[in-house]
């Protein structure tokens, strides 16, 4: 009975679904600050002024 107990705690089973919805919400929560901060004026500009020099 303790073996048959001990078997079914350590199993995985319905963790999938939890785990891609921690992963999912991490990763949409890095696109958005990433969105945040490439739209910001700084970046913007210093992105425009290494491609600026990249062309000349």
């Amino acid at each position: 009975m303790l073996r048959k107990l001990t078997a079914r705690l350590r199993g995985d089973a319905g963790m999938n679904t939890a785990e891609y919805a921690v992963g999912t919400l991490a990763a949409v929560a890095f696109a958005g600050i990433l969105l945040k901060v490439l739209t910001s004026g700084r970046v913007q500009a210093a992105l425009a002024s290494v491609i600026d020099r990249a062309l000349s």
